[in-house]
């Protein structure tokens, strides 16, 4: 296991507004802030935020998760997301455009951060404007060119912010790919992948793109994790819901984790079922473990 281990979330930074009141939102915020209750990692966020009140706000949020942060300030409004549950919980999202984090400027202090970094995980929402979408290539670009480096692509579709164009590109760059199984059905049909098996498919995409693994989530059912030469299946514990905000994240963050740091690939799984299932049970994105929670 190596020392000082670097995790890094690129992309949004954002302000999640529920029923019950704004939160701190943004998949790379809070997968930053999921693989830093582990020890030995040092976790950043990185992305921008507005000259504003509310970039002022998230700012001061974010420090107290005690994340290490490169948040730019750019002239654009801080990004906000309107948040609305269902009965069961799950969140559907309404993103404003022409914000913050759609503008992150690629600064010597990111490239730095980079050199250094032992996983990093971005998804295809953050590239949907070209500006951003340059500064996170070229961050996974500076990085260490080692077969230990994990980077991960969790892909995030929502509403029509993506493409054929930055999922291909975005697949070409990354080792690990994290879907869910609503999504899985639309990059069959954008990348001419048929209507193959869920397996199939999976190999099909480590093959294609040079992938060291494809991470499937299926909600309340199960998760599948995929290698050349591995298969792990989890079912999801029943819990009681709170909110699904974020466990996703919890999920992504808590495996890279325990892959990083030697954990077996079924054992790495069932930590981060384990995390994934008590965040939701948790309000918001980011609830801190019970003490003695995580086995690493």
């Amino acid at each position: 296991m190596k020392d000082n281990l670097v995790f890094v979330g690129i992309g949004e930074a954002l302000w999640d507004v529920l029923p019950t009141g704004k939160k701190v939102g943004g998949a790379p915020a809070n997968f930053a802030f999921h693989a830093s209750q582990f020890g030995g990692v040092e976790a950043y966020a990185v992305s921008a935020l507005g000259k504003d009140a509310l970039g002022d706000e998230l700012e001061s949020k974010l420090k107290k998760s005690g994340l290490g942060l490169i948040l730019p300030r750019v002239d654009f409004p801080t990004g906000t997301v309107q948040v609305t549950l269902d009965n069961a919980g799950v969140p559907s999202y309404e993103i404003c455009t022409g914000v913050a984090w759609d503008n992150i400027p690629f600064t010597p202090e990111m490239e730095a951060l980079a050199k250094r970094t032992s996983v990093v995980c971005f998804g295809s929402l953050a590239q949907r404007n070209q500006v951003s979408r340059e500064t996170i290539n070229r961050f996974v670009a500076s990085m260490p060119q080692n077969e230990d480096v994990l980077k991960i692509f969790d892909i995030n579709l929502r509403q029509h912010f993506y493409d054929k164009e930055v999922i291909e590109c975005s697949l070409h760059i990354a080792n690990v790919l994290k879907l869910n199984d609503d999504e899985i059905v639309i990059i069959q049909d954008l990348l001419g992948l048929g209507n193959s098996g869920i397996e199939e498919t999976c190999h099909a995409l480590i093959r294609d793109y040079g992938l060291r693994m494809v991470i499937l989530t299926s909600g309340a059912k199960h998760s599948q994790v995929f290698t050349e030469t591995e298969e792990s299946f989890v079912p999801t514990p029943k819990c009681e819901v709170i909110d699904t905000v974020g466990a996703g994240d919890s999920f992504t963050g808590s495996f890279a984790a325990g892959i990083i740091k030697g954990l077996p690939l079924r054992k790495a799984h069932e930590m981060a079922v384990r995390v994934a299932g008590y965040v939701c049970t948790q309000p918001g994105a980011m609830p801190v473990y019970p003490e003695g929670f995580l086995t690493i």
